[in-house]
């Protein structure tokens, strides 16, 4: 039913530079080809920002991908994790068809500190949290992770063509 591509944190802060982005347009072209809907799970602190333009060329490049499975009627979910922010909010995270994220997480471009100094504003609270996330239609539901596999399964069974 599903192609899922996962990031890692624990490995360079989940940044995505051009073999992260490289694996996930590969994973994108595969469901293509087989018919599957797309799963992205997104843990990263954005672009990979000492590869320079290589890196920043994969928010597009992944995007494309992205389109071309919707051209082809397939399913994209999205599921943001802590944390979830940079290039990797600005380009595919926040662009399924359906956007998850985990409770509690932080979902963000830039960190609280650099918006609170180039803003010059007092940020509400929970700022750049899932849940104030969903609040302000960015993401379309909470879900713990128990609950993730029964609900990305009913997801998909509605979302797949037959």
């Amino acid at each position: 039913w599903a192609m899922i591509a996962v990031m890692d944190f624990k490995f360079f802060a989940g940044s995505m530079g051009s073999v992260v982005g490289e694996k996930i347009t590969r994973a994108i072209e595969t469901a293509i080809a087989e018919k599957r809907g797309v799963i992205i799970v997104s843990a990263s602190s954005g672009a990979r920002m000492q590869e320079g333009m290589l890196s920043l060329m994969q928010m597009a490049k992944t995007c494309g991908a992205l389109a071309r499975l919707s051209e082809a009627k397939l399913p994209y979910i999205s599921l943001l994790t802590h944390p979830t922010t940079g290039g990797v909010t600005a380009s595919f995270a926040t662009i399924g068809d359906i956007n998850l994220a985990e409770p509690k997480c932080m979902i963000g471009f830039a960190g609280p500190r650099v918006v609170k100094e180039t803003t010059h504003q007092t940020l509400p609270p929970g700022f750049q949290t899932a849940e104030f996330m969903l609040e302000h239609g960015l993401i379309d539901a909470i879900v713990a992770r128990p609950k993730l596999r029964d609900r990305l399964g009913s997801l998909l069974a509605f979302m797949m063509p037959e």
